[in-house]
């Protein structure tokens, strides 16, 4: 069926019967699995009254059961099967040598608690990651204890606070953040005790200097600034930022969720940045989504790695032994062992995989592919701040939501139809009807063409019938939910017919 036909009856039944329920499909007495013989003693029955006469499980072969899960994940995007530009998310394919250097038996299957002598080859790749990162970044030192950008991100705000407590600058209490920062940002900061005031962009979509020098006084902690910001655009001015903060007495913190923009470009701690975190799913392939897990390595400067979240592991070259140690001053762990080993292992893969010029490759793809889609998109959608982007661009339907009520979630849900995800819609919270793609460096110039020409066909869909937008997606084998009462009230259990 060609993407922009709304469906037939036929195949709305076939849709219908693959969603069928696994309970619905159940005949008594057929059976799907086989229990072997039991290879422990037998224990005493429970008492009848813990016991249900009931317990409605579906009676299915294992055919039924394969096939029913097997259809089930066909309906899911994922970045495997599908174009997913979700911006600020990173949503770019893993290579696969990655998972299966993770998956090794001496590096799955060992455990933290085991003697140091017994992993030592494990904690060589923790110390050569946090070298490799430091390196590629610009800073002294790193800790790979966060568990995630935004536990990243908490370190970096209890460094701050411990930094400024050492120094006895106690009344330092207010951290400044940029109105295109990531929503955790604010959040981090108020968990680490400080108090947040927002600082505005300016109509080139920098940060407003004016407004910053206004907002610094003796309270000063710090500042926390995405770069390239969620409107994927290099502040440039960045270098008199880090000069005002500092001269302040503050700690600047770069939130690295865009990384992959910066790659063998610029290294943000040469820039003047103090501290910065790096979501290691995003731009070092550990596999995003599903809930987890992340790696939220953290790269300080010389005067803050003594306060780095542990454990650190640290190498004595004349016993050739890896350890691992807790700085003097650290703020302590983030978990309870050495961070998510699994995730830093893919990280180190991808890098020693990639080398020097791999890395360098990856900013210039991320910002080649923005770029196209934004030259060849601006015509047809708004463009708030019309400068070359970073790795991702920021377009607005507010030009179609003016004419004739069209709004960006009309437009990502007509994207579905053309087997495409949805980009991030509605942020950055300060562009109106913001429908906010990231390529990122993965994708190929026949993927971006066929988004490219998908989004033309859409907003001349717009234009000409917009109800086919309004009742979109039309191809799946759900229509547009009801979001909201799916979030409130979830229908979450089978429940049998009368």
């Amino acid at each position: 069926m060609n993407s922009h036909q709304i469906p037939n009856e036929h195949h709305i039944k076939q849709q219908s019967l693959i969603r069928k329920l696994l309970m619905d499909r159940s005949q008594p007495g057929r059976i799907g699995a086989h229990i072997p013989q039991s290879d422990v003693p037998k224990q005493q029955q429970l008492p009848n009254k813990y016991l249900r006469k009931e317990l409605p499980l579906p009676e299915v072969s294992e055919s039924e059961i394969v096939r029913y899960f097997s259809q089930l994940s066909q309906f899911n995007f994922s970045i495997d099967h599908n174009f997913y530009p979700l911006g600020s998310c990173t949503m770019k394919y893993n290579p696969k040598i990655n998972d299966e250097i993770a998956s090794l038996p001496g590096l799955s299957e060992i455990h933290p608690l085991q003697p140091e002598e017994s992993i030592q080859g494990a904690l060589k790749i923790i110390f050569e990651l946090q070298n490799l990162l430091a390196e590629i970044t610009g800073f002294d030192s790193t800790s790979l204890a966060p568990m995630a950008g935004a536990e990243a991100e908490l370190a970096g705000m209890l460094i701050t606070r411990s930094f400024h407590k050492n120094n006895g600058d106690t009344h330092k209490t207010k951290i400044l953040i940029t109105d295109s920062a990531h929503g955790t940002n604010p959040a981090s900061a108020v968990m680490a005790g400080f108090d947040v005031i927002s600082i505005p962009s300016d109509k080139n979509g920098n940060t407003d200097i004016e407004a910053l020098k206004a907002a610094i006084n003796d309270d000063l902690a710090g500042l926390m600034l995405t770069q390239p910001s969620t409107l994927g655009l290099f502040d440039t001015n960045i270098i008199e930022i880090c000069k005002r903060v500092k001269d302040a007495g503050g700690i600047l913190y770069g939130d690295g969720a865009n990384l992959n923009a910066l790659l063998g470009r610029i290294k943000p701690g040469e820039l003047g940045f103090d501290i910065l975190h790096s979501n290691l799913h995003k731009t070092f392939t550990q596999p995003h989504g599903g809930g987890g897990p992340g790696a939220g390595a953290i790269m300080v400067s010389k005067k803050l790695t003594p306060y780095l979240p542990s454990p650190i592991v640290q190498y004595s070259k004349d016993e050739d032994f890896y350890s691992i140690y807790t700085p003097k001053k650290s703020i302590g762990r983030m978990g309870g062992f050495h961070g998510n080993f699994g995730a830093l292992v893919r990280a180190y893969s991808y890098i020693k995989t990639l080398g020097k010029e791999g890395i360098d490759q990856i900013s210039k793809n991320a910002v080649i592919n923005a770029n196209y889609i934004k030259s060849n998109l601006e015509e047809y959608f708004e463009l708030p701040i019309k400068r070359i982007c970073m790795h991702e661009v920021v377009f607005s339907a507010s030009n179609f939501k003016k004419h004739n009520g069209i709004k960006a979630l009309d437009i990502s849900k007509r994207l579905i139809d053309y087997g495409i995800h949805p980009p991030t819609m509605y942020f950055p919270l300060i562009i109106d009807e913001a429908l906010m793609i990231e390529p990122t460096e993965t994708e190929s110039k026949e993927t971006l063409d066929y988004f490219i020409s998908s989004m033309i066909k859409i907003a001349s869909e717009a234009k000409q019938d917009p109800e086919l937008l309004r009742n979109a997606p039309h191809n799946t084998p759900n229509s547009r939910l009801d979001e909201a009462l799916a979030a409130r009230k979830p229908n979450l259990r089978w429940q049998k017919k009368d």
